[in-house]
């Protein structure tokens, strides 16, 4: 019986060790199945969040503000105090209900008082009252319209005596002052217009065209865009002085951004780039104007940074483009956008829902928070301001983030976006120890915008020559706007003077040493005057 038992172990044993092996092979299979399903949720994740940012692009508003939580509305009040990003700002700020109910009210303002008053008198017909009483006049009631009239047209003739010697035989005259395009009919003031409608008004030549032509003047837009191109040329000197100005300083913005190029004869276009570089918005409270260079390239290498700021050793505000990484080698120290790093988290939680996102935002927005304190200081003062109160919130930040971090799968957005802020933390928060650093590059973004309204209308570059004249112009007329001069005054001065101006005084036109001249005569507009 002993034996019979015996022999039963074993064979109870035999069995039990392929049921043993089918339970471990079905472990592993549904940990595998868990596995895949884990990594499907993720991919499905993060595909639902590409889908979500591509609508929000196509379709949605540019605000990215959060829900109206106490840290959000201060972090929304303090971008819209900025003015950074002037309508985006403004969509980010969400006032109460009631404020908002008030905000909607228009309220009539009063008219400029320096505009020209053209007086209407209007007067009863009948001098007698019903009861056969003369009236008698005791005052009268005032009410302003605004109105307009479209442009005006006139003939500037220069008028020359000529002056004979009777004894000598010869005639003398005034040589016929030099002008832009010589033998051309555009004046200053009419090449003003045309440049500032096309690039800062972002009208084609062929609206212009149709414009004018309500005017009585017909000009055809090839006429205009060779004299845009001449203006270019004529221009070109002082955008390289303006160059030489942006490069001086110890920072600089810079940023860049796709336009469509004309390929010539094939009907199709291809991607081409323009760079922007800009002085950032503290120079304005050290006195110093400000100025921005607009760059046409055909393409998106870092040769084109490094031949614009070639010799330059200070400091760049950029993104995370590996384009600008190669001027670290000449001395350039980089400083990245915190906005970048933001606007990644943000998506994270406006698309997934992400409350680990949602507190970093948070964090950052006290970051800003000191910053609108920092803005008017100098910069010693808000460097030390930046070491009090920002450096330990971007400490408390870092840790944050890094703790968070390893309890997310690699594929996770919110994952994702805290690897980008990790990775370049060193360059996003540079800004701590330099007090000419900005926080952001929202200043270079901000220039960028002229571009991506223009582009909408024009739909693209003829040629790279073309290319690099609408930069030349463009740099001047945004330079001056930074500057709180009128594009079209600063223009019609630069035409009238360029043409006589010697070379080394070419700084007295850069739109940050430009003065408007006297009008108190007021010659030219007199014509205009007449005809009002």
């Amino acid at each position: 019986m002993l034996d019979a038992c015996s022999t039963q172990v074993p064979d109870a044993l035999q069995d039990a060790q392929p049921a043993a092996d089918t339970v471990h092979a079905m472990r592993e299979q549904i940990e595998r199945m868990q596995a895949e399903l884990r990594f499907e949720k993720t991919r499905n994740e993060a595909l639902n969040f590409e889908i979500a940012r591509l609508k929000r692009w196509r379709f949605g508003t540019s605000s990215e503000s959060l829900d109206s939580t106490t840290q959000t509305v201060l972090f929304d009040a303090i971008v819209a105090d900025t003015a950074i990003e002037d309508r985006a700002a403004q969509d980010e700020v969400k006032p109460p209900p009631a404020a908002t109910a008030a905000k909607r009210q228009a309220v009539r303002q009063a008219l400029p008082a320096g505009l020209p008053r053209v007086e209407r008198h209007h007067e009863i017909e009948a001098t007698h009252c019903e009861c056969g009483q003369a009236l008698k006049r005791i005052g009268e009631e005032v009410s302003e319209q605004l109105d307009c009239v479209p442009a005006q047209f006139f003939v500037l003739r220069h008028i020359r005596g000529k002056y004979a010697c009777a004894c000598c035989q010869s005639i003398q005259a005034v040589p016929m002052p030099a002008q832009m395009i010589d033998k051309g009919i555009p004046a200053p003031g009419l090449l003003a217009q045309v440049a500032v409608a096309k690039h800062d008004d972002h009208l084609p030549l062929y609206r212009q065209s149709e414009i004018y032509a309500r005017s009585g003047v017909h000009i055809p837009r090839s006429s205009m865009a060779q004299w845009i191109g001449i203006c270019g040329v004529r221009l070109t000197p002082l955008a390289e002085a303006l160059k030489d100005f942006i490069v001086g300083h110890d920072v600089v913005h810079a940023d860049e951004t796709p336009i469509k190029l004309l390929a010539p004869g094939k009907g199709k276009t291809s991607r081409a780039y323009v760079w922007v570089y800009r002085t950032t918005n503290f120079v304005a409270v050290n006195g110093k104007g400000r100025a921005v260079l607009y760059d046409f390239s055909k393409s998106r290498g870092g040769e084109n940074a490094r031949r614009v700021l070639q010799g330059y050793a200070g400091t760049l505000v950029s993104d995370d483009f590996s384009g600008y990484h190669a001027l670290q080698a000449q001395g350039v120290t980089a400083a990245l956008c915190m906005a970048h790093a933001r606007r990644k988290l943000y998506e994270a939680h406006q698309f997934n829902g992400s409350e680990i996102a949602s507190h970093a935002v948070a964090l950052i927005a006290k970051l800003y928070e000191v910053e609108r304190e920092a803005r008017e200081l100098e910069p010693q003062a808000r460097w030390l301001l930046r070491q009090r109160h920002a450096k330990p919130v971007v400490d408390a930040l870092h840790a944050w983030l890094s703790g968070q971090r390893q309890k997310l799968a690699k594929a996770d957005v919110t994952a994702k976006a805290i690897d980008y802020a990790l990775s370049n933390w060193r360059g996003l928060t540079h800004y701590l120890d330099d007090g000419q650093v900005p926080i952001d590059n929202n200043a270079a973004e901000n220039a960028v915008r002229p571009l991506a309204i223009g582009r909408k209308n024009w739909l693209f570059v003829g040629s790279q020559q073309a290319g690099e004249r609408a930069a030349v112009v463009l740099s001047l007329i945004e330079s001056a706007k930074l500057n709180g001069h009128d594009p079209w005054a600063y223009l019609k001065d630069v035409f009238e003077r360029l043409p006589t101006l010697k070379h080394r005084d070419l700084a007295q036109l850069l739109p940050h040493n430009w003065r408007p001249p006297d009008t108190t005569a007021g010659a030219d507009s007199a014509p205009i005057a007449a005809a009002a």
